[in-house]
């Protein structure tokens, strides 16, 4: 009897340390899962996703800026075409990144003493056009484009965009624009090679006839490289572009707009009638703008207050990086 007893007590016994050891087994197997999940949703779904399109962005812009520096070298140190002529006042397109690097700079930049009161003494001849088309052909085309419009090849993806020349040089004095081409655009960091050790005095004069001749529709580009020819309509449209987002933008009203474009209008037709005294001037891109409109206020032609808001709406423009 006693021996049952211990035999039942030994049952019982060796019965619990089963449940128990059973009853262990499963919460080892459970609390992994309940302590782990609070671990997996600890980081928001979205801060792990967020991050990594942040530190993609960075690599592509490290990426991109590593292309143009290559294509500047290159074009700065390869032969013919790779010694393209780089940039001007900065790139066409819209938008509200403010202005390109440097483009204030550049529209700001007194000319140096040592070039100031240069003008061509090359005729814009039909010799002198078929020099400097050959040399455009050789030494621009490739970023500027064969219209001379900014668009060629070796310009796509730079920043500050090459400068679209042919419509630029209608602008600019013979001064301004020997002083670029002769010193490159290393000063303002643009990828704008000096051409002083390139190109002599003259073949840079022959070069000047040439863009402005494509700026004035005196001369068809050749088909080179490729790019646009001057349009005078698709400026007048880039144009009305330009004024309408300003508008949607909020940066000017509708009547600035409207003011702005008369304004405009009428310096295009002072630049034309005063165009050799204005190659011979000896300011900045932006003194030649000013002096323009003062001539305009002392002939009458607009009032000053039409002239401050013609400028107040030209800044405003520039400083969103909608006018380049």
């Amino acid at each position: 009897m006693k021996f049952r007893k211990i035999l039942i007590s030994l049952l019982l016994l060796a019965g619990m340390t089963v449940l128990i050891s059973a009853c262990n087994n499963t919460q080892s197997t459970v609390e992994p899962v309940v302590t782990n999940a609070p671990t997996a949703t600890s980081i928001p779904p979205t801060s792990t996703p967020g991050m990594a399109m942040g530190q993609g962005q960075q690599h592509h812009g490290q990426d991109a800026e590593h292309g143009q520096e290559g294509q500047g070298q290159n074009m700065g140190h390869g032969p013919g075409q790779g010694q393209g002529m780089g940039h001007g006042h900065g790139g066409q397109g819209m938008g509200m990144g403010g202005p390109p690097a440097g483009m204030r700079e550049r529209h700001q930049a007194p000319i140096p003493a040592e070039y100031q009161g240069k003008t061509n003494p090359i005729p814009a001849d039909e010799a002198s056009l078929a020099r400097g088309e050959e040399i455009y052909a050789q030494q621009c085309a490739t970023c500027h484009g064969d219209g001379g419009m900014g668009d060629g090849p070796a310009g796509q993806g730079l920043d500050p965009a090459p400068a679209p020349v042919a419509h630029a040089s209608q602008m600019l004095s013979d001064s301004y624009l020997f002083w670029r081409i002769n010193e490159g655009g290393i000063e303002f960091q643009t990828a704008m090679i000096p051409y002083k050790n390139i190109l002599s005095e003259d073949e840079i004069w022959d070069v000047i006839n040439y863009i402005r001749a494509l700026g004035s529709g005196q001369v068809q580009p050749r088909q080179n490289v490729g790019g646009q020819a001057v349009d005078p309509n698709a400026e007048a449209q880039m144009h009305a572009d330009m004024l309408a987002a300003g508008v949607e933008q909020g940066i000017i009203t509708q009547e600035e707009a409207d003011l702005f474009s008369q304004v405009h209008d009428k310096l295009d037709d002072y630049k034309e009638s005063h165009m050799d005294e204005l190659r011979s001037f000896m300011g900045s891109p932006e003194d030649m703008q000013k002096a323009m409109i003062d001539g305009l206020v002392q002939s009458g032609e607009i009032t000053q207050e039409e002239a401050d808001l013609f400028t107040s709406v030209h800044d405003r423009l520039v400083e969103a990086g909608i006018m380049q």
